[in-house]
């Protein structure tokens, strides 16, 4: 720090100090992985698709332990019925990836979502904002679709990981989980139609 006859005093920054911040993130996630002992090792098409996989295996397991929730805090009676549906088929998508794993020798464990955590995240925030009852309805139909977006997005690029790849077989199984996603994010748009008029009616 230096000041000047006036007694204005300017504080100087350190200059080594000034050089770390660009690598800062890179030192932090450096520290992570050391703590972590977890790897960056993704450097080719068929390692990005495995990572993938293993990016939506977590996501359905954060989703399977999630909607038991959703479904008690919603009001709708089509609307419990639907994602209790969901659920299950979520538990099928589960075994599905774990197949994938088996064709590839790979397993799906060892990573987590970090996205479909936070997505997650917002939506457990809609159960805390809100009371039980259709304007909750609306808000958690909205949340719901926030994650079937995110799985679709996954699962598309997945699949065209896959076909490129030439593993046609987890390509298919993976287009069957995509058409899921897709047929789910309908109903739920389908549900939220009649929901939010209702909403709207409640002022």
């Amino acid at each position: 720090m230096s000041c000047d006859a006036m007694g204005a005093c300017v504080v100087e920054p350190d200059f080594e100090l000034v050089q770390l911040l660009p690598v800062v993130p890179y030192l932090i996630t450096r520290k992570l992985i050391q703590m972590t002992g977890e790897k960056m090792s993704v450097g080719t098409l068929g390692e990005l698709l495995i990572d993938e996989l293993k990016d939506l295996y977590s996501a359905e397991k954060q989703i399977i332990r999630a909607l038991p929730k959703i479904i008690k805090a919603v009001s709708s009676p089509e609307l419990q019925e639907g994602l209790s549906n969901h659920l299950e088929e979520t538990k099928g998508q589960v075994s599905r990836l774990e197949k994938m794993g088996e064709i590839l020798s790979k397993k799906m464990t060892g990573k987590t979502c970090v996205g479909m955590k936070g997505v997650l995240e917002e939506g457990s925030e809609v159960l805390e904002d809100t009371e039980k009852g259709i304007v909750r309805d609306a808000a958690l139909i909205s949340a719901c679709q926030r994650v079937e977006h995110y799985e679709m997005a996954g699962y598309g690029s997945a699949r065209d990981f896959a076909k490129l790849l030439g593993q046609n077989e987890v390509a298919a199984l993976l287009e069957e989980t995509l058409a899921e996603e897709k047929n789910a994010d309908k109903t739920l748009t389908g549900a939220s139609k009649q929901i939010n008029a209702q909403a709207k009616q409640e002022g």
